[in-house]
């Protein structure tokens, strides 16, 4: 027995078990593997987008292009193949969900349909901009609500909320909580951070 394929299979099966538990504990309707595996589309598009990734760093950009048009297709979710992907993203839902270039997500981020992670610089002189930082960047255990979108190249710290269909512009703080167009943070200084899962960036208060 070839011992190598056998550790890779075991550790593949291992971060696959690790990545349902995540979803499962973010998910209620995530009853078993086989069912988030078959029928969750965000699922797929972060399969797709490992590809992809993977395709890119080749440097064989068409194929990287074509293989995330492929999984816009089937899933609704479109992430360039350059974007940075960190471990257990979860994309609920997913429908319209858009990831660009240069966006850099954490580990453990949780995304809602309709979620925008884009750029705002200008379309004359695009040539200018080739190579620059023109996106997002999440932080670990970050929570966007449905139809949020996030513009610009700016740091969403660890633990931020952000609120359904809120226009973030600016940096948020670490454990930020915001809301509104444009979006303002509505945690105040004397809260302590609260690091549970909030679905849709929904607050008790």
């Amino acid at each position: 027995m070839n011992i190598v394929p056998t550790l890779i299979n075991m550790l593949w099966m291992e971060n696959l078990k690790k990545y349902f538990s995540s979803i499962k504990s973010r998910d209620p309707a995530a009853t078993s593997l086989l069912l988030v595996l078959l029928t969750y589309p965000g699922v797929k598009a972060v399969f797709f987008h490992r590809l992809a990734s993977f395709i890119w760093g080749l440097n064989l950009k068409i194929l990287a292009r074509i293989i995330s048009q492929l999984s816009r297709f089937l899933t609704g979710i479109e992430i360039h193949p350059a974007a940075k992907i960190g471990k257990n993203l979860f994309i609920d839902h997913g429908m319209g969900v858009v990831i660009g270039e240069t966006a850099e997500v954490g580990d453990n981020v949780t995304l809602y349909h309709g979620v925008t992670l884009g750029g705002i610089s200008p379309a004359i002189k695009s040539s200018e901009q080739v190579g620059m930082k023109r996106h997002p960047t999440l932080e670990d255990d970050v929570i966007v609500g449905s139809g949020a979108q996030i513009l610009g190249p700016v740091i969403i710290k660890s633990c931020s909320r952000i609120g359904s269909n809120a226009v973030v512009t600016k940096n948020v703080p670490k454990g930020g909580v915001m809301v509104g167009i444009p979006a303002k943070n509505i945690k105040l200084a004397k809260e302590k951070l609260d690091s549970s899962f909030a679905p849709y960036a929904v607050t008790k208060k």
